[in-house]
């Protein structure tokens, strides 16, 4: 081998050499790299549960809707008229509106329709900017526009380990009218109609005046005397577990 051949070949060995090094370097600075980024502190929460019992003989609820939003939103008034949201959840069970009203931050659904006599529990966690107020609305859904709830409940002053219960009557939407008529009534004592946009009834949220049913006299009622209903029809819990 010719000495211009040997030195040729001795510079691409060293450059060989320098650039494994200098690889061999990076590799080391970048596990240093990730060994010294420090994990992410993780977000306190506040967590809470939910739970609720259906108090009726044969009104079985809708999915429960538990709906957080600040303070100074309401679900209903009482003597005020329902909104869009209200009225398509008292006539049909369907939710869904609450999530696009002003002030809701989060819409969380039960796992289905929830038999009389049984309770269901939802469980939230919430970091501590997220802690407001939250409300609980159902219907009845053997019923023209009935619904129950809780109206705008605070979290703020719950402590942990501490429980509130809550009673509710049966809310009347106004919306439509107590007919009790067949394909009126989206529950399973007539798998009738659900929402209609048209209002027949005096348009105010009241109190529920009950089921009369066909037992009791009305002649068209799909009803019977097993779906009449007593106040309360739901008892409420929120619980805060930590």
């Amino acid at each position: 081998m010719s000495i211009i051949k040997q030195m040729t070949h001795k510079r691409l060995t060293a450059s060989m050499v320098i650039a494994t090094l200098f690889t061999l370097s990076a590799c080391s600075d970048n596990d240093n790299d990730a060994m010294d980024t420090p994990e992410p502190t993780p977000v306190p929460t506040q967590d809470y549960r939910v739970t609720v019992t259906n108090l009726t003989a044969n009104q079985p609820m809708s999915p429960i809707a538990l709906i957080r939003h600040s303070a100074d939103m309401t679900a209903w008034q009482t003597g005020g008229s329902a909104s869009l949201p209200l009225e398509t959840l008292a006539e049909s069970g369907d939710s869904a509106g609450f999530a696009d009203m002003d002030g809701v931050d989060a819409l969380v659904n039960g796992q289905g329709v929830l038999p009389s006599g049984m309770t269901e529990s939802i469980e939230l966690k919430l970091s501590q900017d997220e802690v407001s107020s939250i409300s609980v609305l159902t219907m009845l859904v053997n019923t023209n526009d009935a619904f129950a709830g809780l109206n705008s409940v605070s979290l703020v002053d719950l402590t942990i380990n501490t429980k509130v219960t809550f009673s509710s009557i049966a809310y009347d939407a106004g919306t439509e009218a107590n007919s009790e008529a067949k394909g009126s009534i989206p529950g399973p004592a007539d798998s009738g109609e659900g929402f209609n946009a048209m209002r027949d009834d005096v348009d105010r949220v009241h109190a529920h005046p009950g089921v009369i049913s066909a037992d009791d006299g009305l002649a068209d009622s799909v009803l019977s005397a097993s779906h009449r209903f007593d106040n309360p029809v739901l008892s409420i819990s929120i619980e805060r577990l930590r």
